[in-house]
């Protein structure tokens, strides 16, 4: 069975190799880049499974680069983690909106982001092999295939994306707390980790359009789709 392939993007040596020896050790095949130019070269000859990408980079720093990842054809849907140092809440907040899976603040246990890599790969595999369709006005869900229609068109979601949309569906009519969802989606609970949530719903709701209001908010509670 191949390997994972783990496309790490740190211009901290230290880092880099703390980072390759314990995700080797775990299983994976790593390729490093110590620059974005090196990283978005990489991606394109490696097609990585995921990318764990610091934010501080000499030259294009990790925004850029996880900006020009979303417009590659081959690494669109590739789940990325975001690494920084900084402790603006904004600076992780706005890698979110760029389309990143998840962060992880630094310092951090090589054992953390094992787990956060473990967690996104599986979120991207389907978990059953019986097919699974659900279907109201136009919006379709092919949750075998992870494939979303809208109004008949295919829409582009991550792994996350997609991940929380088939969690909410599944629950429909019922209240899923913020932390629930952290748990039951990106499979770990942490304080001061709801705000990715909800900026993962924000941009849920942008990708389904007249669809939106499917996603609906309790205030002071959490989300749920709406019946």
């Amino acid at each position: 069975m191949p390997k994972d392939t783990i496309l790490v993007v740190e211009d901290d040596e230290d880092i880099l190799h703390l980072l390759q020896f314990n995700l080797e050790s775990s299983g994976y095949e790593v390729v490093t880049a110590m620059d974005g130019a090196q990283a978005l070269a990489k991606a394109r000859r490696h097609h990585p499974e995921l990318v764990l990408l610091d934010l501080m980079l000499p030259g294009m720093d990790g925004f850029e680069v996880c900006k020009e990842l979303k417009k590659l054809p081959e690494t669109a849907k590739t789940p990325i983690i975001m690494l920084t140092a900084r402790g603006e809440e904004v600076d992780r907040i706005v890698g979110l909106e760029l389309g990143a899976d998840d962060y992880v603040v630094k310092p951090f246990s090589p054992r953390e982001i094992i787990l956060r890599v473990k967690a996104i790969l599986r979120r991207g595999k389907p978990e059953k092999p019986s097919r699974q369709m659900w279907k109201r006005d136009g919006l379709a869900v092919d949750m075998d295939a992870h494939r979303v229609e809208v109004d008949d068109e295919e829409i582009q979601l991550t792994a996350t994306e997609f991940k929380l949309l088939a969690e909410l569906i599944r629950s429909q009519g019922r209240v899923q707390t913020r932390d629930q969802l952290l748990n039951s989606v990106w499979g770990y609970e942490f304080d001061g980790y709801a705000r990715t949530v909800d900026t993962h719903v924000r941009r849920l709701r942008q990708k389904l359009g007249a669809h939106a209001g499917l996603v609906e908010t309790v205030r002071g509670v959490g989300y749920r789709f709406k019946e």
